[in-house]
Order: C-alpha cells, then structure tokens, then sequence
C-alpha cells in the first residue's frame, strides 16, 4: 500500500478527500490521508508542510485553490506549482527523490468541479426555485468547469452561493461531488483528471527505499 499524505487548504478539500478519493484511491492500493493547513495558502506554507510530511509518507501531493493563493502576483498554476516543489527541495535540504512530492493547485477553486453536472444542486432539499437551471446557464458560458471565474465576485463558489445562499462548502461540497462521481469529474475537469490519473498510477510505482 502507497502511503499518500494529501496536504489540502480547508474542511471543504478535507472533507472530499476523506468521503470522495480515499476509497476510491485505497481500491488501487493507494492509502490517501488528508492534512488541512486551515486557508491562508502561501507557496512557504505548503512547501514547509509537504516537506515535514516527506518524512513519514511515500509520496506527497497537495490540493489547494488557485483562486485564493496569497501573494501569487502574475504567476500561473503551473508556476507556483513548480515554486512549491523548489521551496520542498531547499527546506528537505539533501539529495532526494523528487518524484515522492508533486504539488497540485486547483482551477480555480473546488466548487469549480461541482459545475461539472448541475442536476445533482436538484437533489437538494432546501434548493429555490430554477436552481438546476440557473447553474447550467453558468456552466454553459465555459469551455469547462474549470475555467468558470471571470473576477472575486464571480467565482464559482460565489456564483453557487448567490443562487443558493444556504449552500454550505464543507457540508455540501463533498456530498455534491460524491453525487456527481469522480468519472464525471475527471472527464468534465481535465487539470483535475489528470492529476487524478497520477493518483491511481502511485500503486504501480515501488516504495521508495
């Protein structure tokens, strides 16, 4: 069994890793545990995390959004993934196989995914009136669900949460997502997909030494 340390950004993240990725991971011989960092997501923060996890763990990856990364300037996703992964090598301090730690950030943020099949907002109690409808005209502007955010007052969890202000992220997110399932997901997510496949592809790997 591959030991897999996920270092996420709040209970929301925590919250789908634990009840969405951990048996889907673990029927691949993958044993995922989530580590919250509880916001405030810095490229020091996560470095300094996945390093000290580095130590106790086979391999160690993140999953934090890019929409509320701090002091991310013009960098892309790609850019302060690669950043985080510079930042574990100078806090490891030592030869190492770099492989065991692959940062992952978001596009945009979580509730991204969840616009992945809006029927699922139908099977909510406490839903208003054209919920499914209002979503899925939202979804439709977009290549896919994670390009949805044009600026901090359209972001998707505020799109969510303006259509239905009783949306909770650590309730409602992961039971959304859990309803959409992580085919779907990765098919209407491609960024997600693949770091999803790198995921699934850990049980084939040997343990490090």
């Amino acid at each position: 069994m591959i030991r897999l340390a996920i270092v996420v950004e709040g209970e929301t993240e925590e919250e789908f890793v634990k009840r969405v990725l951990t048996a889907h991971l673990q029927a691949r011989e993958v044993q995922a545990t989530p580590h919250s960092i509880g916001g405030n997501v810095t490229v020091e923060r996560l470095a300094y995390e996945m390093a000290n996890y580095f130590w106790s763990y086979d391999r160690v990856t993140s999953l934090v959004d890019f929409y509320g990364f701090r002091n991310k300037g013009q960098a892309s996703r790609e850019d302060l993934e690669a950043r985080i992964h510079e930042q574990v090598s100078k806090n490891i301090k030592r030869s190492w196989d770099r492989s065991r730690v692959f940062p992952y950030v978001q596009q945009y943020e979580f509730e991204g995914l969840l616009f992945s099949d809006v029927m699922v907002f139908g099977k909510l109690l406490d839903r208003p009136p054209n919920l499914v409808e209002k979503l899925r005209a939202v979804r439709s502007r977009f290549p896919t669900p994670e390009e949805i955010n044009d600026n901090k007052e359209t972001k998707p969890s505020r799109r969510i949460k303006d259509l239905m202000p009783s949306y909770q992220k650590r309730v409602d997110g992961h039971l959304l997502a859990g309803s959409i399932g992580l085919a779907t997901l990765r098919t209407e997510c491609p960024r997600f997909g693949r770091w999803l496949a790198r995921l699934e592809q850990l049980e084939n790997q040997q343990h490090p030494q």
